[in-house]
């Protein structure tokens, strides 16, 4: 099998900010940053990635609006409708349905009455591992994933969805209202139009008497987390209640029921979980996955994108801690949504603050590692290098990215899960210096490339894992030997 050996620019930093090399290193790291538009076999050096886009542009705009059209009182005022190429995704997957997965579209009510729209992803009939090459055998466990805020949408993590479908795993993602080609506005009295009255009373954890509106709340990625693990585990004899579906074409059950693992799993370490799903989140969906794996029985392990999150969060039910219940997988970020110098590293990578002393190595364990591991629930964080807020989105020649953060997140998901949900005893794999993981290269190849754990992870903050093993906690708090 052929492979790359991927190295980024900055191969080990040093850690005094006054020394000129530290300043050559910083300034190697922010370019590192916008690594999968500029960087080797990136979004500008494939000659297959710009014919790719422009076809995948026109086929995604027009399958929206024929959506839109079908439901003219269901309208979705976004960005996702409105801007050609907002869903488009990773236009080098195309052709993985039919070939590595299966998909089919969904539509579903929110409880407020929006009409939500989704896909759900599964392994082929009679498919084998594209890794190992055994043979694939279902019923599969479930994910839902969760997107980020600021119009984030389904079409950014297929991605994520493709790589587990593939592998053993029935995925459901859906933009949550108000978001990518959701519906914008609820149906609050099961009338056919969008109605709803801003000057009533919020319903509890709402912003407004508008449900959903404004779409960036918190509220509004719990209600739609909650409601897609809904419809998700839905069957023909127990449909989904589609509240407020007045005039849509809905589904009432998941279309891939059958292949969706439902039996009670009694092998389970946390009282009361004995459903086969994972709950993923990023950004403002990160949060509320961090809150759902508490209030929601139906998750048994939840990975959250840049980040996971304990203690009180915002929106939610004044004076109720989020506390840590089932095993979480934490990927964060050394950047946001801008790439910024080292001495702009303090309060966290959405909020830079001034940090004279440079990058704080516990920054990023602060947020929620810390709180799993004090209550000694298996838990791991993982920090890549040049990393940032975008890496866990496929976004066209637009915004930061590392060239490699998203294939080592989606390394260590599929490996999180196996272990969660498919009870594999893997914590050598999860620990290993050296992973293969199939990169989309475009017109239907995936080729293998080798990440090498200690030069992809960051030299600033903490990578770690604290984890029973056989009932032998096995802890690191510096994966990476950063210092903290």
């Amino acid at each position: 099998m052929l492979t790359a050996l991927l190295t980024p620019g900055a191969q080990a930093e040093p850690t005094d900010p006054t020394t000129p090399e530290y300043q050559v290193a910083d300034a190697q790291s922010m370019a590192d940053a916008y690594g999968r538009i500029t960087g080797e076999n990136g979004q500008l050096r494939n000659p297959a990635y710009l014919p790719a886009l422009v076809q995948a542009n026109g086929q995604r705009s027009v399958d929206q609006l024929l959506d839109q059209m079908a439901t003219p009182t269901r309208p979705a005022v976004s960005p996702g409708f409105l801007v050609p190429g907002w869903n488009v995704g990773n236009p080098l997957r195309a052709g993985w349905a039919g070939t590595r997965g299966r998909v089919r579209k969904v539509t579903f009510t929110n409880k407020y009455g929006a009409l939500l729209r989704g896909k759900v992803w599964a392994p082929l009939k009679h498919a084998r591992d594209p890794y190992t090459g055994r043979r694939l055998h279902g019923p599969y466990p479930g994910v839902v994933i969760t997107t980020g805020s600021v119009q984030g949408s389904q079409g950014m993590y297929e991605w994520l969805a493709q790589d587990l479908a593939e592998r053993g795993y029935v995925v459901l993602t859906y933009d949550v209202q108000g978001q990518g080609t959701s519906e914008t506005l609820p149906h609050e009295s099961g009338q056919v139009f969008p109605f709803c009255d801003p000057t009533s009373d919020p319903a509890p954890g709402e912003m407004t008497g508008c449900p959903g509106v404004p779409f960036q709340q918190l509220s509004n990625f719990v209600v739609g987390t909650r409601n897609a693990l809904g419809f998700f585990t839905s069957t023909p004899r127990r449909h989904y209640p589609n509240a407020g579906a007045a005039g849509a074409d809905v589904n009432d059950f998941n279309p891939f029921w059958r292949l969706f693992d439902r039996s009670k799993d009694r092998r389970t370490d946390t009282p009361g979980r004995t459903t086969r799903i994972a709950i993923i989140g990023h950004s403002l969906g990160a949060q509320a996955v961090s809150k759902v794996q508490q209030i929601d029985q139906r998750a048994m392990t939840v990975v959250a994108m840049d980040k996971l999150a304990t203690g009180d969060l915002t929106g939610s039910t004044p004076g109720v801690q989020n506390t840590p219940t089932i095993p979480a997988l934490a990927l964060q970020s050394e950047y946001g949504f801008t790439v910024t110098p080292w001495w702009l590293s303090g309060g966290s990578s959405l909020q830079p603050q001034p940090s004279p002393a440079g990058p704080d190595p516990m920054r990023e364990r602060a947020t929620g590692f810390d709180g799993w591991h004090r209550a000694g629930i298996d838990s791991m964080l993982v920090v890549p290098h040049a990393s940032t807020h975008l890496d866990y989105t496929d976004i066209p020649l637009v915004l930061p990215a590392s060239r490699y953060g998203q294939d080592l997140d989606s390394t260590y998901i599929q490996l999180w899960l196996d272990r969660y949900l498919k009870h594999r005893h893997n914590t050598r794999a999860l620990l290993a210096s050296s992973f293969t993981y199939l990169e989309p290269q475009g017109d239907g190849v995936w080729k293998p490339i080798t990440l090498k754990r200690d030069d992809l992870l960051s030299k600033r903050y903490c990578s770690a894992y604290s984890l029973a093993d056989d009932g032998r906690p096995r802890v690191d708090l510096d994966i990476d030997h950063v210092g903290c």
